[in-house]
């Protein structure tokens, strides 16, 4: 049983900065601290971002370093949550095969765990946020990729290995795009920001004049046009912008259809920058679901915004620690 009292670090690497924070056994994050991460540096320069961004958030509040009971690490994958090792992300590339566990837990004499990013953020959301009250929570974040996480009985379902839960890379359209993962029409190809953003390039290539609304947001022209020009435009009431959200709600559902069918979760929950922008469209998906799902009952199933927003690296980390088991 967690301690109401302990506090944990939560550490969230990307591939441009390192987030930790302070984390209360309820979730509530007590300070934070961000600094750049050297990815394409050394394997020890990575490292050294870590304490760095972990040294900072201790200099806020020196009086707390004692309560803490643990680190938790979310970072992208390929990663072994049971041994601690990042295997090859690609924007990580200064660890390969790399013991981040093991030292970081030399390094701040405190024991350590790390797991993917999206899985620890599911974690969170169940444990503390959207998914509180629920047993089988499935989460989603949609931004720069998408990734999602299983929480099974307040666990992350890891699978065999450490490698189950890559949700983002289910091909529903193996007609469709490459996406960096190698495979053909995977929803992250289909759904994800930059996929969003090359589908309104395209149409605004077909036709400049109705992409006209889209462009006068993005300085630079098409080839500056990202997600969130899109979302400001259909929140201002263009057309061009709807089509292209409405494509976007589409594939959700075809995608979603297939997650009901092999989970049937209690509830979904979206975070992320898109997955905050697509939530505006759950009703529409729900509708579309229909055609894309057997589960007479998919209905009953709540679509739920996060709670956490870009904390969610660090929630998640921390909530590496109320997890028993390795599932």
């Amino acid at each position: 049983m967690t301690n109401p009292e302990q506090l944990f670090l939560g550490v969230d690497v990307g591939g441009t900065k390192v987030a930790a924070g302070l984390v209360t056994a309820r979730g509530e994050i007590l300070s934070k601290a961000r600094v750049p991460m050297v990815s394409r540096e050394s394997a020890e320069a990575g490292l050294q971002a870590i304490k760095d961004a972990i040294g900072e958030v201790f200099e806020k509040d020196p009086s707390r370093r004692a309560g803490v009971a643990g680190i938790g690490i979310s970072s992208p994958g390929p990663l072994d949550p049971r041994k601690g090792i990042i295997i090859n992300p690609p924007n990580l590339p200064c660890w390969r095969n790399y013991p981040l566990a093991e030292r970081v837990q030399a390094a701040l004499k405190l024991p350590t765990r790390v797991d993917n990013d999206a899985k620890a953020a599911g974690l969170a959301e169940a444990h503390w946020g959207a998914g509180q009250g629920y047993s089988y929570v499935f989460y989603a974040t949609l931004g720069t990729g998408i990734g999602t996480g299983e929480i099974f009985g307040g666990q992350i379902y890891h699978g065999r290995t450490g490698a189950a839960g890559e949700g983002g890379h289910m091909t529903i359209d193996y007609h469709g795009p490459r996406c960096g993962c190698g495979k053909h029409g995977c929803i992250e190809a289909l759904a994800s920001g930059p996929a969003v953003a090359r589908r309104a390039q395209a149409k605004i290539a077909e036709n400049p004049q109705a992409g006209a609304k889209i462009l006068s947001l993005a300085p630079g022209g098409r080839a500056a046009v990202h997600a969130e020009h899109v979302a400001q435009a259909w929140r201002a009431g263009d057309p061009l912008a709807q089509e292209i959200l409405r494509e976007t709600a589409f594939l959700l559902a075809v995608w979603l259809g297939n997650i009901v069918d092999l989970l049937e979760p209690d509830v979904i929950i979206f975070g992320g920058g898109m997955g905050e922008l697509m939530s505006e469209w759950f009703e529409q998906i729900r509708d579309q679901m229909a055609a894309w799902t057997i589960n007479s009952r998919y209905r009953e199933i709540p679509m739920m915004r996060a709670r956490y927003g870009e904390d969610s690296g660090i929630a998640g980390a921390a909530a590496l620690w109320l997890s028993a088991g390795k599932s």
